[in-house]
């Protein structure tokens, strides 16, 4: 095959890629962060892996390959370029494709069961527009009991973590047993420790000058129906959840005792939840009107970022 033929089917291939990349935009245009391609800080967020293995030298599936440490902003979920100045770097790996050049591995970071690029993005990139099914690569194993699925959004992988939480929160704690309540339910991670130390600051002060001290089971339902509750009838008095969207009540149980704390320390213990709800609601609270604008704001400033690219 002359050069002249190569240049020009890697030419071919770079705009049959960019062309899916653009499709791929168009199609999800209301809802972009679904063609995004996951950053690897975002998972560690969410996992919080405690440790590294080193486990060598290792043959991926590419379809496996979900996100990458630091390109994740050059290429959509399905790896295709997102814009003209990655033309070169691909055309090069494409052009040893083609004429069956041996490439060196790539370095990829295993976790939750997927594999984020450190280095050789654009390998990946045109792997898997041209259908190659498999990669040699160097894998380091960040360690997490959670499981990943491949090809869901950052906001599928969110909503496994929180599940995976809430499984783990009902099953060592017994809460839903205890109360017969179980929907305790969360739009963000990490909240579900939160309410443990609630419920055992609540124990606290239960047990605080008593000789026969009560147990996990009663300061979980003392909680429940003295704490949790009362603060889910204000948030239904005040219809706050029409001013949230996509949120929980449980989210807004966490957030408005932190916020009542904060208050509470600046006004007196007095303070009462119905003294914040209206200002909770003004200060925290999205409009149908707020909410419209936000959304038509992401929107522009996510293709102006993408034009100046």
């Amino acid at each position: 095959m002359n050069s002249y033929m190569t240049t020009s089917e890697t030419d071919d291939d770079f705009s049959k890629a960019r062309h899916k990349a653009l499709f791929n935009e168009v199609q999800h245009f209301l809802n972009p962060d679904e063609t995004t391609l996951i950053s690897l800080s975002d998972i560690k967020k969410l996992l919080k892996p405690e440790n590294e293995v080193y486990k060598g030298m290792m043959t991926i599936p590419v379809k496996l390959i979900v996100g990458s440490e630091g390109r994740y902003n050059d290429f959509d979920n399905q790896f295709f370029p997102k814009s003209m100045h990655l033309k070169t770097r691909w055309e090069h790996i494409d052009m040893a494709h083609i004429n069956d050049i041996p490439l060196p591995p790539i370095s990829l970071y295993e976790l939750g069961g997927l594999y984020f690029v450190r280095d050789g993005n654009h390998r990946v990139s045109v792997a898997k527009a041209k259908g190659i099914e498999f990669i040699d690569a160097e894998v380091v194993s960040l360690q997490s009991e959670i499981k990943l699925k491949p090809g869901d959004s950052l906001k599928k992988m969110t909503k496994q973590v929180i599940n995976y939480e809430k499984r783990v929160f009902y099953s060592e704690t017994g809460f839903g047993d205890a109360t017969e309540y179980w929907s305790l339910d969360f739009s963000v991670p990490g909240q579900y420790d939160v309410i443990y130390n609630h419920i055992l600051t609540h124990k606290y002060y239960i047990n605080m000058n008593k000789s026969d001290e009560i147990g996990m089971d009663l300061a979980m339902q003392s909680w429940l129906y003295h704490v949790y509750l009362p603060v889910i009838k204000v948030i239904d008095r005040y219809k706050i959840m029409r001013y949230f969207r996509h949120r929980t009540k449980s989210d807004l149980y966490v957030w408005m005792i932190k916020y009542w704390d904060e208050i509470k320390g600046k006004f007196g213990e007095q303070t009462t939840l119905d003294d914040i709800a209206t200002p909770f609601l003004r200060t925290f609270g999205e409009s149908e009107f707020r909410h419209l604008r936000n959304k038509l704001k992401g929107l522009l400033f996510k293709k102006k970022i993408k034009v100046q690219a």
